[in-house]
């Protein structure tokens, strides 16, 4: 197997630098394995070096295997330089999408060589999982199952969004997860038709629809499920609109293999929401890459020129959302196979009426 450092070295000419630096947190973690908070990676065609300072020196020696450590003593951007300079880098790309203009300024302040802005050339190479992804994925899959297991047996009337919000976060924690993966959504009511809904301190009431949208941090790696949910009853309109999402959701995991446009399958989603007339409440698109971070780069959206390929991980998640009355979303995590897919999440997806 090409190891990571390798991978990112084999792409540095088509940008046509002869230098990288990885500020970004979660491609120095894909880089070098390195889980602290403090550090940054220094790729040349040839080289890696990897600069953090004196409280990470034994977790650097434990962790950081294909890189040189280098521990600075002082201001780090005049470390970077003179590793710029050591190793002959003359054009050396920083990311755009991450580093600050504190930073970018500091760095300018020792360093004379051409500053390359350069936007997601690590997570490009991210979309495509290692074996090791991707059973870090499945296990952050598995805890938000049971997560969404567990809070069918904790949802009633009288609970706070909040509660379900607590609830779910320490179920999770204590099947193995570092935490959640992102802010949980509990959105009751006239609320569930808030996509992003995070909880609030509004009581579930008798007759409330309840979108539930979570994830575990595993590792590293996150897994993104959205269930909803009916407490008491619900309207025949709810149910129609249930299975109507329920229905676009299968119909889009189905066309997913390797070789397919990601456009195609938001196409699939959106034109089957739209022919049941609830085309202009369906206003994100279906589903995104997910790895070590919720969303990445890929994107199943109308606008999308991704291609699908083997080892990718995408959430595939339709919805239709009323103002003033509600909404439902239902979401799964997927991994791109060589034939086509498999579904990595199992929480019930049929229509569930609590108590």
């Amino acid at each position: 197997m090409v190891s990571r450092i390798k991978k990112i070295q084999e792409q540095l000419h088509r940008y046509e630098i002869d230098g990288l630096l990885i500020t970004k947190k979660e491609n120095r973690r894909y880089a070098t394995g390195f889980t602290g908070t403090a550090g940054v990676v220094l790729i040349s065609p040839t080289s890696a070096v990897f600069i953090t300072d004196f409280r990470y020196s034994d977790q650097a020696k434990a962790q950081v295997h294909e890189a040189e450590i280098i521990m600075h003593k002082g201001n780090i951007e005049q470390e970077i330089a003179a590793q710029v300079n050591r190793l002959q880098i003359n054009k050396l790309g920083v990311e755009e999408n991450n580093m600050t203009l504190k930073q970018y300024t500091a760095l300018k302040n020792y360093i004379n060589i051409e500053l390359v802005h350069v936007n997601e050339i690590i997570e490009t190479i991210r979309t495509v999982k290692e074996e090791s992804e991707i059973e870090m994925i499945k296990i952050a899959a598995h805890i938000a199952d049971e997560a969404f297991q567990h809070i069918t047996t904790f949802l009633k009337p009288g609970v706070s969004e909040w509660d379900v919000r607590d609830e779910l976060e320490f179920f999770m924690r204590k099947q193995g997860a570092s935490s959640s993966s992102f802010d949980i959504i509990v959105a009751s009511g006239t609320r569930s038709s808030l996509p992003h809904g995070v909880a609030t301190s509004k009581i579930i009431e008798d007759g409330d629809i309840v979108t539930l949208d979570f994830g575990a941090l595993y590792n590293g790696y996150c897994s993104d499920l959205t269930r909803t949910v009916a407490i008491g009853s619900c309207s025949e309109e709810f149910v129609k609109i249930y299975n109507i999402v329920l229905e676009a959701l299968k119909r889009g995991t189905e066309a997913i293999r390797p070789g397919e446009s990601a456009k195609t399958i938001d196409d699939i989603t959106r034109n089957y929401i739209t022919e049941h007339g609830y085309g202009k409440y369906f206003g994100h698109s279906t589903g995104h890459g997910v790895g070590l971070e919720l969303h990445e780069p890929l994107r199943l959206s109308k606008d999308s020129t991704d291609t699908l390929l083997e080892g990718m991980v995408v959430t595939v998640e339709p919805g239709i959302y009323i103002p003033n009355w509600g909404g439902c979303r239902i979401e799964d995590d997927i991994v791109i196979t060589k034939t086509g897919y498999e579904v990595i999440t199992h929480a019930n997806r049929e229509l569930i009426v609590l108590g």
